[in-house]
Parts: C-alpha cells; structure tokens; sequence
C-alpha cells in the first residue's frame, strides 16, 4: 500500500463539484425537468415531445431535417418521438411529393388544439422559477451562447 501524502489529502480547488459548470448545467437542467413534469404530464407529452411541437407551433410543415436541425438532434433520435406524436394523433408524417427522400411532418387538428392548452406553460414556469424575468433572459442567451 502506497502511503498518501499530505498534499494528495488537500482537495484541489479546480475538482470541486461546487465549482464545476457543468454539474450546475446538470442541476438546473433537472429542475427544469422536474418543474415541466407535471404541466406536460397534463397535455400527454414528453420534454422532448414539447419541444418538436414548439417548433411545428412556430412554423408548420417542417421536414424531418429542419425540426432535427431545429433542435439539434439526429433522424435517429427524432424518429421514434415523431412516431409517437403521430401515435398520439398530433402530427402526421408523409414524404414529400417533391423529393421522397424528405418527409414532411404535419401538425393534425388535435397537434394545432394542444396549443391552446400549452399557451400557459411559459408563464408558469416563469412562475416557478420566482427569477426576475430579465435575470432569465440574460441567462437564456448566455446559455445559447455556450451551446454554440
């Protein structure tokens, strides 16, 4: 057994979790996931699911490689969530009659209805997070600027 020396008992500043950006990144992103929980619980949806139907709310159709481009996530990935949105009855999916290697997602009557009912979910959170909501400005767009 090797015998530890005093300076490897001191802890180095630089590994303390307290002071790692990325395990405030994870804390936070796991607030914000258990406080979205419950409100997209109501509406039948997953985080990930939420976030296809906000970018088909803004601008519907969307191809698969736009929403994926969108949101940062491959076919691989944003296959099985388009799957059980249109399981679900929200989107429809068909190829494009221009090019067949695209597929065009549709929001259906019930996706477009399911809007109304999300409308309220940005005020709540910002409800929740009881932050000034200038304070979650700055923080969104530092925080879009890091994930560049």
């Amino acid at each position: 057994m090797s015998k530890k020396t005093a300076s490897s008992d001191r802890p180095v500043e630089a590994l303390r979790l307290d002071n790692q950006l990325c395990f405030a990144l994870y804390g936070a992103a796991n607030r914000m996931t258990r406080l979205y929980r419950p409100l997209l619980d109501a509406l039948g949806l997953t985080y990930p699911q939420y976030l296809v139907m906000l970018v088909l709310w803004e601008r519907n159709p969307q191809t698969v490689g736009a929403l994926g481009e969108a949101l940062d996530l491959d076919s691989s990935t944003l296959t099985p969530l388009l799957k059980r949105l249109e399981a679900g009855g929200l989107v429809e999916r068909r190829r494009d009659p221009e090019d067949e290697r695209r597929v065009i997602v549709a929001l259906t009557d019930k996706g477009r209805t399911l809007r109304d009912q999300a409308e309220a979910i940005p005020e709540q959170m910002i409800c929740a997070l009881d932050t000034p909501l200038e304070a979650l400005g700055v923080l969104r767009d530092r925080l879009k600027t890091l994930a560049k």
